[in-house]
């Protein structure tokens, strides 16, 4: 029989908001990231890669300037106006990742690879409905994986954390506050 167990895992949560509009915020965290219209055939790509240094290069000639790669974007807003058009708005989760530093973190930790990609959530702020900005939010890989106490793993997500708070500054702009 299949043993269960549930661990408390301890999330931080950074959240920038901006005035900026929310479609700029956007594209300017789309700027950051790799993007690839074919994303099943790079997978395949990387499969194949003989060793690991030409993997290691394909995936750094594909990431953007925050390092990471969009996965795949969903737009959530569409579903919850579709579903409830007095409670919609504009709300985007991009999963983006690179699977070099997935790959260094899942070698000491296999369970970091539930974090890994991470998820950019972006939504849209309003005041009795007019746009007012956005708000980012992100959930720190490091602390998701503290439990599992590698050093190796912590460090790896440490610098992962770092480069997609940095993205979120930077496609927030100059008007920023962090909680």
């Amino acid at each position: 029989m299949p043993e269960t167990v549930e661990t408390t895992v301890p999330v931080r949560r950074v959240t920038v908001s901006t005035e900026r509009p929310f479609d700029d915020v956007v594209a300017a965290v789309y700027a950051g990231l790799g993007r690839v219209p074919d994303f099943r055939g790079l997978v395949k790509e990387w499969r194949a890669s003989p060793d690991g240094a030409h993997f290691e290069a394909a995936v750094a000639a594909l990431a953007g300037s925050s390092g990471l790669i969009e996965f795949l974007s969903l737009d959530l807003g569409a579903a919850l106006t579709a579903r409830d058009p007095e409670r919609g708005r504009r709300l985007v989760r991009i999963i983006a990742g690179n699977p070099v530093t997935m790959s260094k973190m899942t070698a000491t930790v296999a369970d970091a690879g539930s974090y890994a990609p991470v998820t950019i959530l972006i939504a849209e702020r309003t005041d009795g409905g007019v746009p007012i900005g956005a708000t980012l939010s992100y959930d720190r890989v490091a602390s998701a994986i503290a439990p599992y106490a590698s050093a190796e793993a912590s460090a790896v997500a440490t610098s992962l954390d770092d480069a997609v708070v940095g993205l979120l500054h930077q496609a927030a702009g100059a008007t920023v506050s962090e909680t």
